[in-house]
């Protein structure tokens, strides 16, 4: 009796052989996986193929379509171009700090660097392996893909408090497949993907940091151009505020890395508190070229012996008007800075956005935050109070705004609700990403 047991389990196993080769063969790569959470075409051999044909991604991939279309035409091709003839120096290396997963603007400003990392509260998420989801659950990822890049793809930045919520919750939670659409929408193809955690000392390892919790958690990104070089792109899902004098360990990393550029957007005027001084003087001291709206670095922390300071654009009253600068407001009305053709930022109606470019002018390694500002002159600058009556992002200008091109509607897709009893897709080794 023992060995016909023996000879039966035999059996059993070798039948599942074949079932678990063809289930691995099966697994799509991610950057199939990218392109169909962009709503893009696929190969015909694709093991995501046949879910291309359901109604839900024939919409999804119409409403992308448009949304990146448009996008593309009012605001990124322009940044391209402005990019281009300003930029001419770019560094290997880009810090964005305050980002969440913004590489679409990353990529327009700097299409050069080969090195870039971003970071943001928003939490990383497992790497998406849509093979092991029910075809409902990953339509409705799509939903919920569409929903959370809702203002990003017309006001051009994430509003926090909607991130935090789109991002912990539905059948792809975290930031990865954001990333992946906006990777995939650039024209980028992804190599590698892999979990990543840094420790107190900012040193960078391998997984998924939950067990035991570390400070930084992230994702590494191998991807190039069609036929380029391979780049790499870093996430940290990191808090940057001071704690204590204890070093901030993203930080940490980003100084193991060689001097590069920054950028600054839609930050909540985080740098403008005392609360942030470390990233700030990272900033001030790691960076050759630091781009910038009015949320970064405030003019008096620049040194103008060791920076050179070319404004862009119209500096107007802050939608919180608590952090108006008025060394800013009289530096942008000595400089007659030359204007911007595409809205960014809070500010994103054409003619009410501002740039600065701040280009160090000492050696890379030379730190500039010990600078001490004289104090501002007694007779400081009030804003009109018409002006300083726009306090929040979407409301209305004072006066009439140029003519812009209406931003594409919302395509929700129906939803397709899982028939009675089906479970949801199960949980990822290690539990959900939380931080």
């Amino acid at each position: 009796m023992t060995v016909l047991r023996l000879v039966a389990a035999l059996l059993a196993f070798l039948a599942l052989v074949p079932a678990v080769r063809s289930q691995a063969e099966q697994a799509a790569t991610a950057n199939e996986t990218a392109r169909f959470l962009a709503g893009l075409p696929l190969s015909a051999n694709s093991p995501l193929a046949p879910l291309v044909q359901d109604p839900a991604f024939k919409q999804h991939a119409q409403h992308f379509d448009a949304a990146f279309g448009n996008l593309d035409a009012i605001r990124l091709a322009k940044i391209r171009a402005w990019s281009a003839a300003n930029l001419t120096a770019p560094r290997s290396v880009l810090f964005y700090h305050f980002a969440g997963p913004d590489f679409l603007y990353a990529d327009a400003f700097f299409p050069r660097a080969e090195t870039y990392v971003l970071s943001g509260l928003e939490p990383v998420g497992q790497i998406p392996e849509l093979m092991k989801m029910p075809r409902w659950a990953v339509m409705q990822a799509l939903r919920n893909i569409q929903f959370s890049l809702r203002s990003v793809l017309t006001v051009s930045y994430f509003i926090t408090v909607d991130m935090s919520r789109d991002l912990n919750s539905g059948p792809l939670p975290g930031t990865i497949p954001i990333l992946y659409v906006f990777l995939a929408r650039t024209g980028k193809d992804i190599h590698d993907v892999s979990l990543v955690y840094l420790d107190e000392q900012g040193v960078l390892h391998s997984g998924d940091g939950t067990r035991p919790w570390r400070p930084a958690r992230g994702v590494k990104i191998v991807f190039s151009e069609p036929g380029g070089p391979r780049k790499t792109l870093y996430y940290f899902s990191a808090n940057l505020a001071d704690a204590g004098s204890r070093p901030v360990p993203l930080l940490q990393f980003c100084k193991s890395l060689p001097p590069g550029d920054g950028f600054v957007k839609s930050a909540s005027y985080l740098l403008h508190t005392p609360g942030f001084s470390q990233v700030r003087n990272f900033l001030l001291d790691h960076i050759v070229t630091l781009v910038q709206d009015d949320t970064g670095v405030p003019l008096h922390y620049f040194d103008p012996a060791r920076w050179r300071l070319v404004p862009f654009g119209r500096y107007m009253t802050p939608i919180f008007p608590a952090y108006f600068q008025p060394r800013l407001h009289e530096f942008y009305q000595r400089a007659e800075p030359a204007p911007l053709d595409f809205g960014v930022g809070y500010r994103w109606r054409p003619n009410e956005s501002n740039l600065l470019v701040a280009v160090k002018t000492v050696k890379d390694t030379e730190p500039t935050s010990s600078y001490v500002a004289p104090p501002p002159p007694p007779a400081a600058y009030r804003p009109p109070p018409q002006v300083a009556a726009d306090t929040v992002p979407f409301a209305a200008p004072s006066g009439p705004s140029p003519a812009v091109p209406p931003p594409v509607p919302l395509l929700f897709l129906p939803l397709q609700p899982a028939p009675p009893g089906t479970p949801w897709p199960p949980m990822p080794p290690g539990g959900p990403n939380v931080r």
